[in-house]
């Protein structure tokens, strides 16, 4: 923890001396140029899109901090060690540094701005350039290639092994959904052919059979709710084609049942 507040320091430093950096480069680029100070404050806000590729820079940085975090050592020895991420870090003062041996014998305003382009300049050069580099060099060593060949073979063989379990579980829920549902047949099939019965009955008895006919949508709904219920119907309807052919069956069973659990009659519209 203390290492890594440290390391976010030390960025936030090299930061803001990039962003003073950019800052200075760019006024004097235009007093050099004969521009006033006051049209350089009125171009500030376009300054601001150069800042933000600055800080943008920033972020990719210290996100690859972060991320060598979660590089395997074996495989990256170099850029793993604390001597390289103190390098990495550093790198827009270590370049700040370099700039103040090349401009000693200038005037002030040479001086920094040597120092401010060789801060920018090692900056971009260890972060973009060098660290990518180093990282795919790495990879190279017979150690690490040993090591990401076998890591990369246990990450297969996990994930083959995930997918069994999944197929695993998928054949036990399948098949336990086609258990249910021959339970469910063979609980059904004697209400299926009551409610069959019923539907052939005479206008006499039509509200005898209704009542009848809602005891078993309840029985069905406590069996296996709406899903059990649509069965029972569909099997009812079906054993009356095969018996009835003659006849002309209507389907009462969705007016009977109309209310019960989540069953609901279809509008005639």
């Amino acid at each position: 923890m203390l290492k890594h507040r440290l390391i976010k320091l030390v960025h936030l430093a090299g930061l803001i001396w990039l962003v003073l950096c950019l800052l200075y480069i760019m006024a004097l680029t235009l007093r050099r140029a004969g521009v006033g100070w006051w049209v350089i404050f009125s171009l500030s806000g376009y300054s601001a899109f150069l800042i933000s590729l600055l800080v943008s820079l920033y972020f990719f940085a210290l996100y690859r901090v972060f991320a060598r975090s979660q590089k395997i050592e074996v495989e990256h020895p170099l850029t793993t060690s604390d001597y390289y991420a103190f390098f990495y870090i550093a790198a827009p003062f270590l370049g700040g540094i370099a700039g103040c041996t090349g401009g000693i014998n200038t005037t002030t305003s040479e001086f920094l701005l040597e120092i401010s382009i060789a801060s920018l300049g090692t900056a971009f050069l260890v972060w973009v350039i060098i660290d990518p580099i180093a990282g795919c060099i790495e990879i190279l060593t017979p150690a690490g290639l040993k090591h990401r060949a076998k890591r990369l073979a246990q990450a297969r063989a996990e994930k083959e092994k995930r997918q069994q379990e999944r197929e695993r579980l998928l054949v036990e829920v399948l098949a336990k959904e086609k258990s249910n549902l021959r339970y469910q047949q063979e609980m059904l099939a004697p209400l299926a052919e009551k409610l069959a019965e019923l539907l052939m009955v005479k206008a006499k008895d039509f509200e005898s059979a209704g009542k009848k006919a809602a005891v078993m949508g309840v029985k069905a709904w406590q069996i296996g709710g709406l899903s059990c219920m649509q069965q029972l119907r569909d099997m009812t309807m079906e054993i009356c084609r095969k018996k009835y052919k003659d006849s002309m069956v209507v389907d009462y069973v969705s007016t009977w049942w109309d209310g019960i659990g989540n069953w609901r009659n279809p509008s005639p519209c």
